[in-house]
């Protein structure tokens, strides 16, 4: 018998690309709708909800739930399997866990800006649908977030990545190359270490160009005051290119020379791994303490450099750039690395076990709490965040709202109503 999973929500399009390789399981993937930089990430295959709406979100899943066995979420995801009521997994694949919404001023630590500022009753509800799921999975620097607020984290740093998309047959872009090319596709914002590469460049002794993908973290004041300041000393070796569509990117990888991943985390994204697949070096800072688990076993990443200092940064570029054995001693390694945390059978292989562990234990999706629950679960979701949009409306209608231009964050009234 095949277990059916719904899946709410797909970051970087991770459970897409692990349900073509599950054996005992089936993923029916409902994705947020695409809009801005969504339109470049998302493949596009995926059913997506028709509105921003919660009310028609719950609705359409209420609508379809009995079919399957479990859910699984991404993102706020998790807030829809908690108001319909579901047995279902949270995966945190990002930053939605480091700087929960259930934490009053929740703040990530490379900013001081908090990246939620929500009411109470928010908090309270986002709480109570974090610690209603089944258990919680993340992996790399993720999880040691999740470990701090879970009773049952699980950790699993293996990511499968799509190698029908990312490999090296894929023809690379047409473009002149009169020199090293590294190609860096990751936002220009600190989470990403780009001030951090922009200030080593200047120790750099080799000549090189980096495509730069033109594209920023906006979301708070913060972010977009770090935009304005890194765009006024742009290094002479970058080059902004505009933003590329996800089917696009392998075309990208497979003309450059290197890849430059995350400068800033300590950990390999999954940039660092396509980059790898397309049979290229990549640089990506590794951080000595973050702990690597696969299949219950610590393994060793073997991506450089292991300091955030400019200058160390800058020798790594340098011999990158210099040295084509050990340019190729460093792929070898990183090659065998991510050919074990991206191995696709082993990746569904772990999911189908888990799936099949759980729907043992939970014999349908629905959790089955009192309808009275349920409902007085949505009344306190659409009171709390009427009471934060009243809260938005008076800052507008206030004179100092224009002066201090304070943020608007998520919850928008065409996303949330």
């Amino acid at each position: 018998m095949v277990i059916k999973i719904l899946a709410i929500g797909d970051i970087a399009n991770v459970i897409r690309t692990m349900s073509k390789y599950l054996k005992k399981s089936e993923i029916h993937v409902i994705n947020f709708p695409r809009e801005n930089s969504g339109e470049f990430t998302s493949i596009g295959d995926v059913e997506e909800f028709k509105t921003w709406k919660v009310m028609d979100q719950v609705k359409k899943i209420n609508e379809i739930k009995n079919k399957y066995d479990l859910c699984i979420t991404t993102g706020t995801g998790e807030r829809i399997a908690y108001l319909c009521d579901l047995n279902y997994v949270p995966i945190y694949l990002g930053r939605d866990i480091d700087a929960p919404r259930f934490v009053k001023n929740s703040t990530e630590e490379w900013n001081e800006e908090p990246l939620h500022k929500l009411n109470f009753l928010e908090r309270y509800f986002y709480k109570k649908s974090f610690n209603n799921a089944v258990l919680h999975v993340a992996g790399l620097f993720v999880y040691k977030h999740l470990k701090k607020y879970s009773k049952n984290p699980v950790n699993n740093a293996r990511v499968i990545v799509d190698k029908e998309i990312f490999n090296e047959d894929i023809k690379p872009i047409t473009r002149e190359k009169t020199k090293f090319i590294f190609f860096s596709p990751n936002r220009i914002e600190k989470f990403k270490g780009t001030d951090i590469l922009w200030n080593a460049l200047q120790y750099c002794k080799t000549d090189f160009e980096i495509l730069q993908v033109n594209w920023f973290g906006e979301t708070q004041n913060e972010e977009k005051l770090f935009k304005k300041n890194i765009l006024k000393n742009i290094p002479k070796q970058v080059t902004l290119i505009p933003m590329i569509k996800y089917t696009e990117m392998a075309r990208y990888y497979n003309f450059a020379d290197a890849v430059i991943g995350n400068l800033f985390i300590g950990n390999h994204e999954i940039v660092a791994l396509e980059g790898v697949l397309c049979k290229k070096p990549v640089i990506s800072y590794t951080d000595p303490n973050t702990k690597i688990v696969v299949d219950g076993n610590e393994i060793k990443s073997p991506f450089l450099p292991t300091s955030k200092n400019p200058k160390e940064v800058a020798k790594i570029i340098d011999m990158i750039v210099s040295s084509p054995e050990k340019r190729n001693n460093l792929f070898k390694k990183e090659y065998d690395f991510v050919t074990e945390v991206t191995d696709p059978v082993k990746c569904a292989e772990w999911w189908d076990d888990l799936f099949e562990d759980l729907v043992k234990k939970h014999k349908s999706i629905r959790k089955n709490s009192s309808a009275l629950r349920v409902k007085l679960r949505m009344t306190s979701f659409l009171i709390a965040n009427r009471l934060y949009l009243r809260k938005i409306k008076k800052l507008i209608l206030n004179s100092d709202y224009q002066k201090t231009g304070q943020t608007l964050y998520d919850n928008l009234p065409q996303k949330t109503s």
